[in-house]
């Protein structure tokens, strides 16, 4: 199993960012790493100097196609990419509105499209050697839609079936690809959250399972997996049946459904 020695992850400041950074900083190891918020980006990358890496943050928007295209060429100009975690996202509540059509268009500006503008300057230099790994950041969430989170759900599926099909597409190119399907992890974007969330679990322990996956080269990286289990059961039943488990129901002030 090949450790990577450069690695490039969005949405780095926190959550499975932060603990992936963290995760892979190690002597002789470069991690570029982006982010929104300037004060917790740094932060993040005194920890991982403090293990030994070399790393370069850089506060950026993945919305931005043009500045997230210079930022991977020339990161990958410095020293060649074994590792891209395309990793930026927003999820449920958050953005401008909980059911909008402002919110949805921001989630999947974000989730959507900030996965292109990182994935496509990586693999056109990945493929001139031949070689390289994109990991790109779906959920479980993203294996049946979710009446509580319809645009979330959608653009992680759409992130899901593209690192699928991008599996088969580059492999001949020498680049592997994989998708990433957590359950509920504890980060800034679930701490906001009022309902039950089962199975939650560190974002330490989802880095270390994220890059056992990665170095295995498996290509769909799903857990917890009873959550996994279930999620893919209500994917595959009758689809009134799997409305009636999925029914949104009113949520208490003190949280839980």
């Amino acid at each position: 199993m090949m450790v990577p020695r450069h690695v490039l992850i969005t949405g780095g400041s926190s959550g499975i960012g932060a603990a992936l950074a963290r995760h892979y900083a190690d002597a002789g190891v470069r991690l570029d790493l982006g982010g929104r918020d300037h004060q917790r980006l740094q932060q993040v990358t005194a920890d991982c100097r403090e293990r030994g890496a070399a790393v370069f943050p850089r506060a950026v928007d993945v919305t931005d196609r043009s500045t997230m295209r210079g930022w991977i060429l020339d990161a990958d100009t410095e020293s060649p990419l074994d590792l891209v975690v395309a990793n930026a996202g927003i999820g449920v509540n958050e953005g401008t509105g909980r059911d909008s059509e402002a919110r949805a268009r921001e989630v999947f500006a974000i989730n959507l499209e900030g996965v292109l503008n990182t994935a496509y300057p990586a693999i056109e230099r990945m493929s001139e050697r031949g070689r390289g790994q994109l990991a790109l950041m779906s959920s479980l969430a993203g294996y049946r839609g979710f009446p509580d989170a319809p645009a979330y759900s959608a653009s992680k599926a759409a992130v899901k079936s593209l690192a699928e099909a991008w599996r088969g597409a580059l492999a001949a190119r020498g680049i592997r690809v994989s998708a990433i399907c957590p359950g509920f992890i504890e980060t800034p974007m679930t701490a906001r959250q009022t309902f039950r969330m089962p199975f939650l679990m560190s974002a330490e322990r989802a880095a270390g399972i994220i890059a056992s996956g990665l170095a295995r080269d498996r290509a769909r990286i799903a857990f917890p997996w009873p959550m996994a289990l279930g999620t893919w059961f209500v994917a595959v039943l009758p689809a009134a049946l799997g409305d009636r488990l999925l029914r949104p129901r009113p949520r208490r002030e003190s949280g839980g459904l």
